[in-house]
């Protein structure tokens, strides 16, 4: 059984790593989607490549919970059911909408895995673990934290769902020209998808009252605000006279 103190030195670095990745993360294009580039190495089909990515969490979650002696709690058991409520979609349902067939890099499926494995472990960790026995008492589900938090959970969710299903659809089927995405949260910011997501791990940071979801809400900005960045960049030279740079964002609206 790991110690709580062995379990916050593993938080504080994480939180260290996070900060390194986000200032790396703008000197050096993650190798994916819109800037995929070959010389990232062997590179798989990215319908597998986000399953396999995304699944692990999902997996080392759900382990965690049944190796717990609080697996029977019903707080803990409403965290678990959000938690794997965003992963099931990322990892069985997202993979099987994408259209066409680009190519993912091994290495980053393989670093991503890694790094969804290390915050199962954060999250199952202190949920089923490390946080007091009497940490979440029943009257947790009528907290003011818990309300907040799963509320910003549900609308990071659907922006986040609403926000993929907007870029799949903007080509037809053999069109390979690029657009503007538009609608929902693209008219304030141009990664709708990514704002959407970092809400809801910030929600789930404030759900749970926990340096461990925090520390996950920092991962996510350090993660995707570079790439927001990037992709910011890449839409304002493509569509100039469309894109109102004074109105319309990277990541987070009206601020970044």
């Amino acid at each position: 059984m790991i110690s709580t103190h062995t379990f916050n030195i593993f938080l504080i670095v994480m939180a260290l790593v996070a900060v390194v990745v986000f200032v790396s993360l703008y000197f050096v294009d993650a190798g994916y989607g819109k800037f995929y580039k070959s010389n990232w190495g062997p590179s798989l089909d990215n319908h597998w490549g986000w399953f396999l990515m995304e699944v692990p969490v999902f997996i080392v979650m759900l382990v965690l919970w049944l190796l717990s002696d609080r697996r029977g709690d019903f707080v803990r058991l409403v965290f678990l059911l959000l938690f794997e409520l965003h992963y099931f979609h990322r990892s069985f349902i997202f993979p099987r909408q994408l259209r066409g067939h680009s190519r993912m890099p091994w290495t980053i499926v393989l670093m991503g895995a890694l790094f969804n494995t290390l915050n199962a472990l954060m999250q199952g960790g202190w949920i089923f673990f490390i946080s007091p026995a009497d940490y979440y008492p029943q009257n947790w589900l009528v907290s003011l934290p818990f309300i907040a938090g799963t509320a910003m959970f549900a609308v990071g969710m659907y922006i986040n769902i609403q926000s993929d299903g907007i870029i799949r659809n903007l080509r037809k089927p053999g069109d390979t020209a690029h657009y503007l995405p538009k609608g929902g949260m693209f008219r304030y910011v141009t990664s709708a998808n990514y704002f959407g997501e970092f809400l809801e791990w910030v929600g789930f940071a404030v759900l749970t009252w926990s340096w461990a979801g925090a520390v996950f809400a920092l991962w996510t900005f350090a993660n995707l605000a570079p790439r927001a960045a990037r992709i910011y960049d890449l839409y304002s030279r493509e569509f100039p006279g469309e894109l109102d740079t004074q109105k319309v964002k990277r990541i987070l609206p009206f601020i970044y």
